[in-house]
């Protein structure tokens, strides 16, 4: 049973892909800041190690990512409107992910971003979403050239609805809203297809198995 570290592992998310892992016969490590995180992560079957993602740096992360098989991206700032931790966790925070990747030897990486954050803004769009986008967008540049086996998804707008096990996944989508508990079954299966690597897809909500998703993108090349 290999190893998957997911950084931003008791985010909401992350919560689901734990789950997700252990179904799929995979070892969750969730890295969190917070020693009180720890039961509640080990009840949902994860490995918990300790990892500061503003405060530390890339050795650390390196570190936290010891004997893991790939790493998943999937922290965030939150939703608040604390400009500076856009930088330091949606952007920062992954880089160091990528360059702590690369220190342990891992190249498989997988990335949760977001719908169409490569599309230009409007001039009245407000402070803290720009720097939202912009720090996603960055963070998935540095990704696309890392060298490392990415693939990177990019959901729409995050509900906490049940599970459905249906997607619209596609290099692009017209937004849309889709499950927190989907985004995690498809970051899960991603993992475990090569054809996966390399690909960037936007995913919401629809009417296609999860799996059979994939595998069309996969033979479509």
């Amino acid at each position: 049973m290999d190893k998957i570290a997911i950084v931003g592992g008791h985010g909401q998310v992350a919560r689901h892909l734990l789950v997700e892992l252990r179904r799929t016969e995979h070892r969750p490590v969730a890295l969190v800041r917070r020693e009180e995180y720890r039961a509640d992560l080990e009840n949902r079957g994860a490995e918990v190690r300790l990892l500061d993602i503003e405060q530390q740096d890339a050795d650390a992360f390196a570190t936290a990512f010891e004997g893991c098989r790939a790493v998943v991206f999937a922290a965030g700032g939150g939703p608040d409107g604390n400009i500076e931790r856009k930088r330091t966790v949606d952007l920062e925070g992954s880089l160091k992910s990528i360059e702590g990747a690369r220190k342990a030897g891992i190249r498989r990486f997988v990335q949760i971003s977001a719908i169409g954050v490569d599309q230009p803004l409007p001039d009245d769009t407000a402070d803290v979403w720009r720097a939202y986008v912009e720090a996603k967008r960055d963070a998935d540049a540095a990704l696309r050239e890392s060298g490392l086996d990415w693939t990177i998804i990019r959901p729409g707008r995050l509900t906490d609805d049940p599970a459905t096990g249906r997607v619209t996944l596609a290099p692009e989508v017209d937004r849309g809203d889709v499950t927190r508990a989907d985004v995690a079954a498809v970051v899960a299966a991603v993992l475990d297809h090569d054809t996966a690597v390399g690909r960037q897809w936007e995913l919401v909500g629809g009417d296609t198995p999860v799996p059979d998703a994939i595998r069309a993108l996969a033979d479509a090349g």
